[in-house]
């Protein structure tokens, strides 16, 4: 993509009001827009990033057979109604609207609800069991603090993973296997080294629920980690086990972390109140077994910034950037670097074509801004057949022949 094209800007300066470093980066290098507090309109670069994110979490849901599906926002209040969580004080983030009838509706915060009444039309046999459905969705939440960016909103787009299986058993299979594919996402989104399984309260459906927690000063949460096996537990469970769960080891610090997943044991409370049941091979009715599994995409690309950035902007990891270089024209190569722009585009090589007429200076700002993983700059000194090459989050400079950079970049 040519940057004279993209009809974003880059600032100097963030808006006074903005406390965390994610909004402020993103908000100055146009990835996102701020519309109301809590609510951030996703502008080119800053959607690349986030369909990246999201392509990454669709394949990991793919190869756990689950398959996607698209609910609706708008909320039938009868089946809230069903299982008590219509009332404010049950979810006190509620966003609710009046129809010109003065029927209500909810905006959807989460989808256990709907969900269940819908496969309650589909699944009906053991033979129909077990299975699993995903989707993207955008969630409503009528959070009460809002100033942290994509990590805490009142409008984002939720993976949120359902499970139905024909028994304890079935679903603790798939459980683990959800865990597993967490902690694949998140190792290629480029977070894992930091995220770690951490033991939540199961409330009433089981002893733990699991979050995955990202190790970070700018969180939120408080977890303690513990010194053995390298899990976590959250500040809930510390007060009633001052103990790892994992290994029974009293080594546990207290660190700061940002929750970006969270899988529930849901037992059969919704299929019970929603009528999902099946019928096994000897004509017994039972209400099927359920499992939810969330994770934000657009908190995981918040997560990142807050993870990799510097005094002079975001550091992208290579599997969620928005393109694999920035290639910069400096005075005198405008003819060559838009002919090596066309050959790192026959190579499909993804590449941001900084082609605009402004000074070198301002040039490497934008790309240190930007933080694409590589900068190549063609000048009058490196001639038509070479480019400098440097990684985003390393001082070393290298001259290299363009047909060794394709090389070194092709997919």
């Amino acid at each position: 993509m040519k940057q004279s094209q993209l009809f974003t800007k880059t600032s100097k300066t963030a808006p006074a009001e903005e406390q965390s470093t994610n909004a402020k980066l993103l908000l100055r290098g146009g990835f996102i827009h701020k519309e109301v507090a809590g609510a951030y309109a996703f502008l080119p670069l800053g959607l690349r990033v986030l369909n990246n994110i999201i392509a990454i979490i669709r394949e990991e849901m793919n190869v756990l057979g689950a398959q996607e599906v698209l609910l609706t926002s708008l909320q039938n209040p009868e089946l809230w109604k069903k299982t008590k969580r219509w009332d404010d004080s049950v979810i006190d983030v509620w966003f609710k609207t009046t129809l010109n009838n003065e029927a209500e509706l909810g905006l959807a915060n989460t989808h256990e609800e709907p969900i269940a009444a819908l496969m309650s039309h589909h699944l009906s046999s053991w033979r129909d069991l077990p299975v699993s459905a995903y989707q993207f969705q955008t969630k409503f939440r009528n959070e009460l603090r809002v100033r942290s960016g994509l990590l805490r909103s009142r409008e984002f787009i939720m993976k949120d993973l359902y499970s139905f299986s024909r028994s304890q058993e079935e679903h603790e299979m798939f459980y683990e296997l959800a865990k597993k594919a967490y902690r694949a996402i998140f190792d290629r989104i480029g977070i894992g080294e930091q995220t770690l399984l951490t033991f939540a309260s199961g409330g009433s459906f089981s002893k733990y629920s699991h979050e995955f927690q990202t190790l970070c000063e700018a969180g939120e949460d408080t977890i303690f980690v513990c010194g053995k096996c390298r899990v976590a537990v959250n500040k809930e469970i510390i007060k009633e086990q001052p103990t790892c769960p994992q290994c029974s080891s009293k080594n546990l610090e207290e660190k700061r972390a940002i929750e970006v997943g969270n899988i529930f044991n849901l037992g059969t409370k919704f299929s019970e109140l929603l009528g999902l049941k099946f019928v096994d091979e000897q004509g017994t009715t039972h209400a099927v077994v359920m499992g939810s599994y969330g994770i934000g995409p657009g908190r995981a690309m918040g997560t990142a910034v807050e993870l990799f950035h510097d005094e002079k902007g975001i550091r992208w990891p290579a599997a969620i950037a928005p393109f694999s270089c920035h290639l910069l024209a400096f005075p005198g190569a405008a003819p060559e670097t838009a002919a090596t722009y066309e050959k790192f585009k026959d190579a499909g090589i993804s590449v941001l074509y900084d082609d605009r007429e402004v000074s070198p200076g301002e040039k490497m700002a934008d790309a240190d801004l930007l933080g694409m993983p590589w900068r190549l700059i063609q000048s009058e000194k490196t001639g038509a057949e070479k480019v400098e090459m440097k990684k985003r989050d390393e001082k070393n400079v290298e001259t290299l022949d363009i047909t060794d950079v394709i090389k070194r970049l092709k997919p």
